[in-house]
């Protein structure tokens, strides 16, 4: 076979990543708070680049204080100097303050917040258990999770350990006795059983039913189970009721305030005057050319600047040009979507109308993956509440009189009637489509059974109370 080494032109359109537009791209999808901690590290890397610091000196205060320094008047009072000249009949050698120590802040006296493994480590330290006994009940401490279940098999545990098997039941029963009720378990069984002692007037069917129908009782097959137990769908009712009032996740409750996190809006609307009022929330630094370099192209000396400071003053140029884009960017896609879900914010999430980010790049004429970059991971703070900007985009479904519904505001209606349903007789998936057909909105069973699944709202034989 010959090789055919015949050169050949070809027109071919590509699309070209250059390391500027990665750059855009980039600060466009960035939080608030990742742009800030971005800018940061290009003023570090980059020589030309500067921050504008705000001016924090009143020029009053500070003309006050040269005045009162000029004058030599001091106003202040040697306190140790006046105790020194009282009468008082207890003396010390060296004063209780020190000017010239930094003391500790009533904030650094101050405790966290004690999470699971303190507390239970805590009483564990007060128990009378000491050495061998010690060490396994503290293995056995290090080992439940946060939702206060023991990890791994006490026969893993004992191997582990080199220890036999009954030590270790024998120290997880102790530490079982401790606070929070439950603690320690090792199935959702014997985590609620463990909760009986400590509670009053327990029904007596309740054992028995934790013990071998809680399956049963989250297939909804109550009658099966009252019939097995031979006792009323009354009694039956109440033993759930109780059943419900125990803690499946006993340590859930402890955390630390590390677990916290909060939510810094990037957008802020505002109602002024009838009409919203759209504010980009970056809070970011404010960036400059370095005034020598900027001097020097000013005066036509680019021949003094090296090609690392070209393109160190390119790089700054375009990082403040992408970071004005960005806000301009973002101003202009929360405008429409306030346009088009003004109503929402009038009377609430009954109101919210479907809209997909084809719909906002059409109006902007823009792409629509920048549309999805400019709105992932942003938070909007609107007079309804703090939202992520995704929120606001949702399919829709069409009417019975022409109009349209979002996805959320079928979930608000269908919430809705399934707070105010009888829990004697709740509503089935049918009769909640017939329910909303009632009000001009047509979805299927099907797609109601889907959404309910979606909000996690048991289906109707499962939020049947018995009488």
């Amino acid at each position: 076979m010959a090789l055919n080494f015949e050169l050949k032109i070809e027109q071919a359109q590509k699309v070209v990543m250059t390391l500027e537009l990665q750059q855009a791209i980039n600060l466009l999808q960035y939080s608030t708070l990742e742009l800030s901690n971005y800018i940061q590290e290009e003023v570090i890397q980059n020589p030309l680049l500067e921050i504008r610091e705000k001016e924090l000196e009143n020029e009053d205060e500070g003309e006050d204080a040269a005045e009162k320094t000029d004058s030599g008047e001091d106003d202040s009072l040697d306190w140790e100097e006046y105790f020194q000249d009282l009468d008082y009949p207890y003396r010390r050698e060296k004063p209780l303050y020190d000017r010239d120590v930094e003391y500790p802040t009533l904030e650094s006296y101050a405790s966290e917040e004690v999470g699971l493994q303190e507390h239970l480590e805590f009483q564990l330290k007060m128990s009378p258990v000491k050495g061998r006994s010690f060490l396994i009940a503290e293995y056995l401490v290090g080992n439940i999770n946060p939702s206060g279940y023991l990890q791994g098999a006490v026969a893993e545990h004992a191997r582990f350990l080199g220890v036999a098997e009954e030590e270790v039941l024998e120290m997880l029963s102790l530490v079982q006795g401790f606070d929070p009720p439950g603690i320690g378990a090792r199935t959702l069984e014997e985590c609620l059983l463990l909760q009986l002692p400590e509670r009053e007037n327990v029904p007596s069917t309740v054992e028995p039913l934790i013990k071998g129908y809680l399956a049963e009782i989250a297939e909804g097959k109550y009658r099966e189970i009252a019939g097995k137990l031979g006792i009323s769908m009354k009694k039956l009712q109440d033993a759930l009721d109780f059943i419900r009032t125990l803690d499946p996740k006993p340590g859930s409750h402890f955390g630390g305030a590390a677990d916290v996190r909060y939510v810094y809006p990037d957008i802020v609307v505002q109602k002024v005057e009838g009409e919203y009022v759209i504010i980009i929330n970056d809070n970011v630094p404010q960036l400059y050319i370095n005034p020598y370099y900027r001097s020097l192209l000013r005066q036509g000396k680019e021949e003094q600047i090296s090609g690392f400071l070209k393109k160190r003053l390119e790089s700054a140029l375009w990082l403040i040009k992408s970071i004005e884009q960005r806000r301009l960017t973002l101003y202009r896609v929360t405008e429409q979507i306030i346009k088009i879900q003004e109503s929402f914010l009038e009377e609430g999430i009954y109101n919210l109308k479907p809209l997909t980010l084809k719909d906002i790049a059409q109006k902007l004429d823009i792409h629509e993956s920048t549309v999805s970059r400019a709105t992932t991971g942003k938070y909007v703070q609107t007079p309804r509440g703090l939202y992520p900007l995704k929120f606001f985009f949702s399919s829709g479904i069409d009417g019975l009189r022409g109009e349209t519904y979002s996805a959320l505001s079928i979930k608000a209606h269908l919430k809705e009637l399934v707070e105010k349903e009888d829990r004697g007789a709740p509503l089935s998936d049918r009769k909640i489509a017939e329910q909303l057909r009632k009000r001009g909105i047509k979805v299927s069973r099907r797609t109601i059974a889907k959404y309910r699944q979606e909000m996690n709202i048991p289906a109707s034989s499962q939020r049947r109370r018995l009488s």
